[in-house]
């Protein structure tokens, strides 16, 4: 006699692979591997709660993102599956580069936490949780830099 499968644990490996998959483009800075793994109404929520709705203009914001930060990346320490929701606990960081020196400022790591939902099978929804200050004393340095060089 053949036991049926679990349909939710298809359903929730179909969704962490998804989300792997996500991250690896992440991780790449494939910016068009994203764009291709979101709903067309895909919402994005930074660390602030700032919201971008629209695969387009989140495509938009991931090129300028991987313009700063071209080696941002995410480290995998652990993921949990509750049906169409995936959270992702790990560290976020890479090297900051300043848009008017084009010179990195430093490079950056912090915990951080991403929630992830899936729906038909691509990401609906992407919301990070991380504390954006140690990239922000990166900005305000390199700014600073390059203030000082203007004023010599």
């Amino acid at each position: 006699m053949r036991v049926p499968t679990d349909p939710t644990r298809r359903t929730d490996a179909a969704g962490r692979a998804m989300v792997r998959r996500f991250i690896a483009c992440i991780n790449r800075g494939d910016v068009n591997g994203l764009a291709g793994l979101m709903t067309d109404d895909h919402l994005f929520i930074d660390g602030m709660g700032n919201r971008v709705r629209i695969r387009r203009a989140m495509a938009r914001g991931w090129a300028g993102y991987f313009a700063m930060v071209p080696d941002y990346a995410i480290e995998v320490e652990d993921v949990f599956v509750r049906g169409r929701t995936i959270a992702v606990l790990g560290f976020a960081g890479g090297s900051y580069v300043s848009p008017s020196t084009r010179r990195s400022a430093g490079t950056w790591r912090v915990p951080a936490a991403w929630r992830a939902v899936v729906r038909r099978g691509r990401v609906a929804e992407w919301q990070v949780y991380a504390d954006n200050e140690p990239i922000r004393q990166l900005m305000r340095r390199a700014d600073r830099r390059r203030r000082s060089r203007r004023t010599r």
